[in-house]
């Protein structure tokens, strides 16, 4: 799984890398070097606009969604606490995310991330978990494969009430390959850059093609490195996280 994750790059940055069309200025987030479910984080999709619904008319947009997929059947916003990951093998028919699947997919832009591995102490026979940070060698960005979708909150009466809508994602997963998969067999599947168009473009539904884009990565791209316990921690958020230490 992925479960905490690290997105540092600006907006700006952000913005030139995925050629994004349309972004708020407005819609700031603050570098997370401890990215948690529920958090708010920078997304990458692409949509056209209900008045027009051309090609011409597809925008990409960078915004800010919150971690923790709600479908729009969920009575509550409660749902997404159980919806962090889609696994790639069943993602296209599970009923929480095989409509986000075909019609509303997304990058989700990271650093690296974590995952922990269950560590015996040869002194006291007992069990822990040491958190390794994991992130491509050359310092690339990732591209996290991803879903949207959107939640109807019924306590709201109007629909043109900003406060009726909550835009929420998931992480796509897959198996772990290069180092991270000797911390953990599971990791989120990053999309190379000429994967982008593909995947974002929303008039793209056939859920065949779709999945041939997310095959496993390649071998060799990924370092991991042990990092102190103070990630287990939500609220502890700082470029210290990332440091080595001694498992």
């Amino acid at each position: 799984m992925c479960g905490r994750y690290v997105s540092t790059r600006g907006p700006q940055d952000l913005v030139r890398h995925f050629r994004v069309t349309e972004w708020r200025p407005e819609e700031a987030l603050a570098p997370n070097w401890n990215v948690a479910p529920t958090d708010e984080v920078w997304a990458v999709l692409e949509r056209a606009p209900r008045e027009d619904r051309t090609p011409a008319a597809v925008r990409r947009e960078l915004r800010p969604l919150r971690w923790g997929l709600v479908p729009s059947w969920a009575k509550d916003v409660r749902a997404g606490a159980r919806m962090i990951n889609a696994r790639v093998e069943t993602v296209h028919e599970k009923p929480a995310f095989r409509r986000a699947f075909v019609r509303h997919r997304c990058l989700l832009p990271a650093d690296g991330f974590y995952e922990w591995q269950q560590i015996k102490s040869p002194d006291t026979g007992r069990i822990r978990k040491q958190p390794y940070y994991i992130s491509p060698e050359d310092g690339e960005l990732m591209a996290l494969a991803g879903l949207y979708a959107y939640w109807r909150d019924p306590h709201v009466a109007r629909d043109d009430d900003p406060a009726a809508w909550l835009t929420t994602c998931t992480v796509i997963t897959t198996e772990a390959t290069d180092e991270a998969g000797r911390v953990h067999p599971r990791m989120p599947l990053a999309l190379t850059p000429d994967h982008y168009d593909a995947w974002l473009d929303p008039r793209h539904r056939d859920a065949g093609e779709l999945r041939a884009l997310l095959s496993p990565p390649a071998g060799g791209r990924l370092g991991a490195r042990p990092v102190s316990p103070a990630v287990n921690n939500v609220r502890n958020n700082g470029p210290e996280l990332l440091e080595e230490t001694t498992p």
